[in-house]
Formats: structure tokens, C-alpha cells, sequence
């Protein structure tokens, strides 16, 4: 098992700087970074873009792995995320995921002045955007006309510095989803069922990861791969015990233990932002990241 976090970029750099290097010192595996132009109780307040933020944290660290969770194509096109992709790659050392999912309703579906995606065509974008994305990574050059997204001669030499390009965390529950996952994922991301968030409880909510973890089984029998292939990541904070993960060392070890269970082979929790939904102990927060996971693997 695996412990990452995610590091809000809220922060000035002065001080993210601080958190990021403190995240490698306590030894998570990774640290993502939302891709939002802003997010939800956050919305009226500081908010850095992505990219940047992993750029400048690529440079601050050493060995921790950094990515997205999640990237969507909501305010992104293949084309121009491939060159700034490659390029962070490369100035990381290869050290990037790229968390990628198809993105949903709210402020960043509407801030380049378009009117709200169906979920309909979120799926068909999704379903464009990850293929055209993983040949822009991998080819030298691109050329591709589709429904929703197109590139004339796209040229991305001399690639990622990870071969034959940065791995892909999917994000995905439905079926199209689970499909891409399979298909060009290394790896798959869930926060579990969003129907159980506020009134479901927590055995429900992992019955439903394990039906989700499942259905990742056969979208890759399908697609003749072997799902152990995938590492099975889960982004806590949207489940039923959200709020208890990390009360203890004791509540997150039995949390933890119980969902690699299920297949999981990374957790991901939020390093934590005072007043917030993300609110928790600095102290229990770094012993679970000390003392935790050397707990559960023995």
C-alpha cells in the first residue's frame, strides 16, 4: 500500500514551497494537485493554476512523485496539455501522473463562456481527448481531425522523459470510462460512489468500490489486459467516512487496511487547509504519514 496526498494550490509560493518539501520529507509516494480554475467553498479565494504549481514544486523536490487529480477537459485541449505536459516531465525528471477524468458540471464548465456539457457529450469528449492525448505523448507528430478536438502537425519532440510516455491515472465509474481506463490507463482513480457521500454508510460505500473495481476487471478483460496491470488508486474525502480518516493513526490504518481489501493499492488523502472541508490535526495528519502506512505493510 501506498500513501499520497493532495496539496490544494491555495498558497503563495513562499509558502507552498514549505508544504511540498514537507510532503517529500514525510515520505508520501506522491503529491497531486487539483486541475480546477477554482473549486467549489474554495471559489472566492486564493487559487493557483496546475501546471505551474507542479513546475515550481518539480523543482522544490527530489524523488516524491507529482501529478493531477484530477486534469478534465473542461478548460484543456490535447494539443496545448501535451506540450506543457512533456515539458513538466521533463523538468521533473520524469517524475509526472497525469490524473485525468472527464470533468463535470460547475465553474470551470462554463469559464471560457460555453454553455454546460450533457453528459453526453462530457463522454464523447472524454472518449476524444484521452486517445488524441496519449498519440500526442507518444508520436513526434500529430495530425488528427475529430468531432471535438483536431491537431495539424502537432510536434512534441522530444517527448516525455518517461517512456513511452507519463503514465495515466483514469479517473472513471461508468462503463465509456472504465473502457479508457483499460485501454490507456497505468493506472485507475475513484472516490467511490458520490450517491453515498452524505447518507450511505461506509459498508455501502465499499461494496460499491468493490462492484467499481469489478467492472474495471472486465473493462480490461475486454480490452485483453490484465487488470493487475492498473494500480487502483482511491482519493479520499467523498466517502461516508470521510470525516474519520484521519482522527487517529489507529482510524486510517483500519481504513486503509479495509480497501486494500478491495484491490486498492494507493490512498490519497488532503493535506489539510484550516476552516475547510479539508480541516483535520497537522500532528495526526504527518504521524499518519510517518506511521501509518509502515503499519499496515508490516
Amino acid at each position: 500500500m501506498r500513501l499520497s496526498t493532495v496539496i490544494l494550490p491555495i498558497h503563495r509560493w513562499a509558502e507552498g514551497r514549505k508544504i511540498w518539501r514537507r510532503a517529500e520529507d514525510l515520505g508520501f509516494h506522491a503529491a497531486y494537485t487539483y486541475d480546477h480554475l477554482s473549486w467549489r467553498s474554495f471559489r472566492d479565494g486564493p487559487w493557483f493554476g496546475a501546471i505551474p504549481t507542479l513546475t515550481a514544486a518539480a523543482t522544490a523536490t527530489r524523488s516524491m512523485r507529482l501529478g493531477t487529480l484530477v486534469t478534465s477537459p473542461n478548460f484543456r485541449h490535447p494539443v496545448t496539455l501535451a506540450k506543457e505536459l512533456i515539458t513538466l516531465d521533463d523538468i521533473s525528471g520524469g517524475r509526472i501522473t497525469l490524473g485525468i477524468g472527464a470533468g463535470g458540471n460547475g465553474f470551470d464548465a462554463t469559464a471560457l463562456g460555453q454553455e454546460p456539457w450533457t453528459p453526453r457529450e462530457r463522454a464523447d469528449r472524454f472518449a476524444e481527448f484521452v486517445p488524441l492525448l496519449d498519440r500526442l505523448l507518444t508520436e513526434g507528430a500529430v495530425t488528427h481531425e475529430g468531432t471535438h478536438y483536431s491537431a495539424n502537425e502537432a510536434r512534441n519532440v522530444p517527448g516525455c522523459v518517461q517512456r513511452p510516455r507519463l503514465p495515466f491515472a483514469v479517473a472513471a465509474t461508468g462503463p465509456r470510462g472504465m473502457r479508457l481506463a483499460a485501454r490507456h490507463g497505468q493506472a485507475w482513480v475513484t472516490t467511490g460512489d458520490p450517491k453515498l457521500f452524505e447518507t450511505g454508510t461506509p459498508e455501502q460505500s465499499r461494496e460499491a468500490l468493490r462492484g467499481q473495481v469489478e467492472k474495471l476487471g472486465k473493462a480490461c478483460a475486454d480490452a485483453g489486459r490484465d487488470v493487475a496491470e492498473l494500480d487502483k488508486i482511491l482519493l479520499t474525502g467523498f466517502t461516508p467516512e470521510a470525516n474519520g480518516v484521519l482522527d487517529s493513526v489507529d482510524a486510517f490504518v483500519d481504513f486503509a487496511g479495509r480497501h486494500a481489501e478491495l484491490g486498492f493499492d494507493e490512498i490519497v488523502v488532503h493535506t489539510p487547509v484550516p476552516d475547510s472541508v479539508f480541516a483535520a490535526d497537522v500532528t495526526v495528519f504527518e504521524r499518519i504519514a510517518t506511521e501509518g502506512i509502515a503499519q499496515l505493510n508490516g
